[in-house]
């Protein structure tokens, strides 16, 4: 519903936000400002210099003045010199037209690509500051489309839409100018068709601006469905759902098709309505001028040059009212973007962190209670504490609240009502690049980007050098499969490790967090993805990461945690059970319930077999 809205056609708060993106640009916009304006001036000479040569030399006229005075002393009196002479100066005038054309054009389009970079630069920058609540509302599809297709959609009004406006609108001042010092009658005359122009005007805008939210809309549509089944192919051909789906886009795209016929259709009448309405005009010059020049009141010379002004008087018209949709849609989209830049972020560092403690810490949760949606609370009255280098573990069902206190000790949200302490210092306190940077994560979906395997590990840090990518590689079990590829640490990754094994991508995620060199570890069910092979490879890698830290690991298999130092056991939002594995089995609770369920069939010894070794 957010695409059908386009908004008032100009919005003069929307634009004085816009113009500050050229203010860094003003010398190159003043150059263009000036160069429009001079191959305007040259664009009303041509006509001029066609009325002189008629009125001088093809029909001498009895008054041979013209409208450019400083030419009369320097035309020769012969006809074929003096046309020649005019020739070469018309010559000139197209040059220097065609050079202010090309320089204006440049400048404009180099300076509305540098404001567009400048606008996505900031647009890409203030998405890496919003906290993970905004991106839960909104969709990535649509975060894409403002910081592409709306900024595009500036980017037309900068470079075409916004200086061809000033453009035509100073042509037809100017053109208004030279036909009153030439005739006054005639002007009246052709200006006599204006308000049918304006009818014809108003019209298409309004049958233009409806195909064009049509066709906006329809894009979208057609986006968010590509975006969704191509995402899903896998179990779109799984469940033989592609005629379905080849008929569900027929739809779309039809819609999309039709939308763009209405906008032919509107294109269609309306450019030749209006030259239709300038063939009218230039047909009574004609009548009303030949009757005037058989009366001696004009010359034939003004009347070759109002046929020249007629043409430049009508193309700007067509002009203004196509770019009427490009303004605007550059109003809807503006009011998007910066509606995404005035959004504020819930979880901010503080204006006067404080440093990261040195040295072991420990973690506290402190009466802790969130909800991600007012009071329909995750975790309620939350209270536990990690020493440093412990190794603890939570366990719980689906939806127990194990992953959302990973999030909360990363801040990625805020609690609403207890502390979380880090060191004895409430984690608010401190400021978050600094806090995320001693914290390493290891989750069950390791996310790898485009780029290289060591590009992966490494994550743009530049205090880590292939050696200690080697190194972490090599204590993570994962060396021996890098040193099988083609490439080893250069082979390209593609998008989401797309060729990569769950196992493979996993064991990526340690040696990252390895090579962080973290002072708190969390495992976010790191292993419940892998097969028991695979578990067997990454146990050793376990071991060594949580040795010597403080390490919070979540997880499915209580076979990776049966020899933490400590077991929280969450249901229901809240902490219900807390001890070791023999303990917790002991009280016969809810974790020897899980524990029936998963080894009720298997022997102690096998299952301790994987276990984690704590420090």
């Amino acid at each position: 519903m957010e695409e059908e809205v386009l908004g008032k056609a100009y919005d003069s708060r929307l634009m004085r936000r816009l113009l500050t993106y050229m203010k860094p640009y003003r010398p190159a916009i003043a150059a263009s400002m000036f160069l429009l304006l001079i191959d305007s001036l040259f664009q009303i000479i041509g006509p001029l210099l066609t009325k002189l040569a008629v009125d001088r030399y093809l029909v001498p006229a009895h008054n041979r003045t013209t409208a450019i005075p400083f030419l009369n002393n320097w035309l020769s009196k012969d006809a074929l010199t003096g046309l020649m002479q005019l020739s070469i100066v018309y010559g000139a005038v197209i040059l220097l037209g065609f050079v202010c054309d090309f320089g204006q054009t440049y400048l404009t389009q180099l300076t509305g690509q540098r404001a567009m970079f400048d606008l996505r630069r900031e647009l890409m920058a203030y998405l890496q500051t919003l906290d993970i609540t905004f991106f839960d509302k909104n969709p990535v599809g649509r975060l894409v489309t403002r910081v592409t297709t709306d900024v595009d959609v500036l980017n037309d009004l900068f470079t075409s839409g916004l200086v061809t406006i000033i453009g035509d609108v100073l042509m037809l001042a100017f053109v208004i100018v030279a036909m009153a010092r030439l005739s006054p009658g005639m002007t009246v005359l052709m200006l006599a068709v204006m308000p049918l122009v304006v009818l014809v005007t108003v019209q298409f805008r309004r049958t233009a601006a409806q195909s064009y939210r049509r066709i906006r809309l329809a894009i979208a549509r057609i986006n968010a469905y590509l975006q969704e089944h191509v995402a899903g192919i896998a179990v779109l051909q799984l469940f033989n759902r592609e005629e379905q789906s080849r008929r569900e886009f027929e739809g779309i795209n039809r819609d999309h098709m039709l939308a763009f016929k209405d906008s032919i259709t509107a294109y269609g009448w309306f450019y030749p309505v209006v030259e239709f309405l300038g063939m009218l005009a230039l047909a009574l010059l004609l009548d009303y001028g030949g009757f005037r020049i058989r009366q001696g009141a004009l010359t034939l010379g003004v009347l070759v040059a109002f046929f020249q002004y007629g043409l430049r008087f009508f193309r700007p018209i067509q002009d203004l009212s196509e770019k009427y949709n490009i303004l605007q849609g550059a109003m809807a989209a503006s009011e998007r973007i910066f509606k995404l830049l005035d959004t504020r972020p819930l979880v901010l560092s503080p204006a006067d962190p404080t440093s990261f403690p040195s040295g072991p810490v420990d973690i506290e949760f402190d009466h802790v209670w969130f909800a991600y949606n007012d009071e329909d609370w995750v975790l309620r009255d939350i209270s536990f504490r990690i020493a440093a280098g412990e190794t603890v573990a939570v366990v719980g069902h689906t939806g127990a609240g194990k992953t959302t206190l990973t999030n909360l000790l990363l801040r990625f949200y805020d609690v609403q009502r207890g502390t979380i302490r880090i060191g004895g210092i409430d984690i608010r306190q401190f400021d978050m690049v600094d806090l995320r940077r001693h914290l390493g994560i290891v989750l069950q979906d390791p996310y790898l980007f485009t780029g290289t395997v060591g590009s992966n590990i490494r994550l743009g840090t530049e205090r880590i050098d292939s050696e200690e990518i080697r190194r972490a590689a090599e204590q993570v079990n994962l060396l021996d499969f890098v040193d099988e590829l083609p490439e080893k640490f250069e082979t390209p990754v593609r998008e989401r490790g797309n060729g990569f094994s769950t196992g493979q991508k996993q064991l990526i995620g340690f040696a990252r967090a390895l090579a962080h060199n973290p002072r708190i570890l969390i495992l976010d069910e790191a292993t419940s993805s892998v097969d028991t092979e695979t578990e067997l490879r990454v146990r050793e890698a376990l071991n060594r990461m949580v040795s010597g830290r403080t390490s919070l690991v979540i997880a499915h298999r209580l076979s990776t945690i049966q020899r933490a130092d400590r077991i929280l056991v969450m249901h229901k939002a809240k902490l219900r059970e807390s001890g070791t594995h023999r303990e917790l089995l002991g009280q016969r609770g809810i974790y020897w319930k899980l524990y029936q369920l998963q080894y009720k069939d298997q022997e102690i010894d096998r299952r301790e077999e994987f276990a984690i070794q704590p420090s």
